[in-house]
């Protein structure tokens, strides 16, 4: 989602130099608590990439020791491995709209940033997710497509060579009931060949927006259904993004409505190969919160998801779906976003919370809070907005994916 689309600067600036360069993430060097942040800048500077020591613990906890520089507008979106997290990309909401970052160590081991690669996206704009599948695909929601009132896309890549392989497009004006429109999230079901994209918002953030997600064939990007996910046709609640639950877990898809509030599901049918209609699980406002973004669930059946307003996470029980078992409460700050997973120096089981969306009004605090899962208390904030004048866009490890499973 952008406000607007600024010029990108040609060059991609490399801020910190070093010997070596290639796509290896080091797993097994010492910086489980340094953190790769999307971030913009508050004063006019380019937006990009930093790494962040997260750890409370930690002497240097706050501290940014890597930065990259993407360009002025580029509005950094999403961070991404792919299947092997032997490479990283960064989704942008401007910019060239994707890139694949090159990262190395210093000569302590620590992760640093090289350089980034701009992808070619074709004539699809405003990069938003990404999805990895195992045969050498990823899938990219272009919530801009080519630019039109009521466009939006699908971008196919090889991920060998980041190549473009086809864009998919299905017009709200060419067929109404079966459609694609500013899709945001992306969810596949491998073994069930299937794939769902929602329906949020147009990146002007005025001009529409969604209440929909639409499920397609995996193979063939044949239009299965277009599934309503709001209370009335005419109730805008803009899915933001959605999850096809599998492998152990119960097969449902989930999503989240940004403007509703809300947790939505809907049962996967074995004898239509589809899902049956989505159905309200959990209705926001009951308790006081409003957009409902991310979605992460851990390996012992848990499911996290951020409420911007007033800025928490809700950690659920999902062990006996479609029945939604509230356990805690986490309170992060305004515009509670992305998560990140993993244990400080002592031992704390913590998330790191990225407060922030789009910088919009009540929804900016730009801070990360780190939060012991156990005992529910804060341990530490990050004031990104004060200390370096930016406001973080997501975050993810510097070790491969700080989470079990997250689209």
């Amino acid at each position: 989602m952008k406000l607007s689309l600024n010029s990108v600067l040609v060059c991609i600036t490399l801020v910190i130099l070093v010997s070596c360069q290639n796509d290896n993430h080091y797993p097994d060097h010492p910086h489980d608590s340094s953190f790769y942040i999307d971030y913009r800048s508050l004063k006019g500077l380019p937006d990009g990439i930093a790494v962040i020591e997260l750890d409370p613990e930690a002497p240097n906890f706050g501290n940014i020791s890597s930065k990259l520089e993407l360009g002025v507008g580029v509005l950094p979106h999403h961070i991404y491995y792919n299947q092997n997290a032997n490479k990283m990309f960064t989704t942008a909401l401007g910019g060239s709209y994707l890139y694949e970052v090159k990262t190395g160590q210093d000569q302590n081991g620590q992760p640093i940033l090289l350089n980034a690669i701009p992808v070619d996206t074709g004539e699809n704009t405003v990069g938003e997710n990404l999805f990895f599948t195992n045969d050498g695909r990823y899938f990219m929601t272009f919530m801009g497509g080519a630019g039109g009132p009521k466009d939006g896309s699908i971008g196919v890549f090889n991920a060998a060579n980041n190549k473009l392989i086809k864009t998919i497009k299905a017009p709200i004006q060419t067929n109404p009931n079966k459609f694609i429109m500013y899709p945001h999230g992306i969810s596949i079901n491998e073994e069930k060949g299937l794939m769902m994209v929602s329906s949020t918002i147009h990146p002007d953030l005025t001009t529409g927006m969604g209440n929909t997600c639409t499920l397609l064939d995996l193979n063939t990007y044949e239009i299965k259904e277009t599934y309503q996910v709001a209370d009335s046709p005419t109730d805008l609640s803009a899915p933001v993004e959605v999850l096809l639950l599998r492998g152990k877990f119960p097969q449902y898809a989930l999503a989240t409505t940004m403007l509703g509030g809300d947790i939505w599901i809907a049962p996967y049918n074995a004898i239509t190969k589809k899902y049956d209609a989505f159905t309200k699980i959990f209705d926001g406002s009951t308790k006081g919160l409003g957009w409902a973004l991310e979605m992460y669930i851990d390996d012992t059946n848990k499911l996290y998801v951020s409420f911007a307003e007033p800025g928490k996470v809700l950690v659920f029980d999902i062990n006996n779906l479609p029945q939604l078992k509230l356990l805690k409460t986490l309170d992060a700050d305004k515009g509670a976003h992305h998560m990140a997973f993993f244990k400080t120096k002592s031992g704390k089981e913590v998330v790191a919370v990225q407060n922030n969306l789009l910088d919009l009004p009540n929804l900016n605090s730009g801070t990360i809070s780190i939060i012991d899962i156990n005992t529910e208390k804060k341990l530490g904030t990050v004031d990104l907005r004060n200390k370096y004048g930016i406001l973080p866009e997501s975050i993810e490890g510097t070790n491969g994916p700080s989470n079990y499973m997250h689209h």
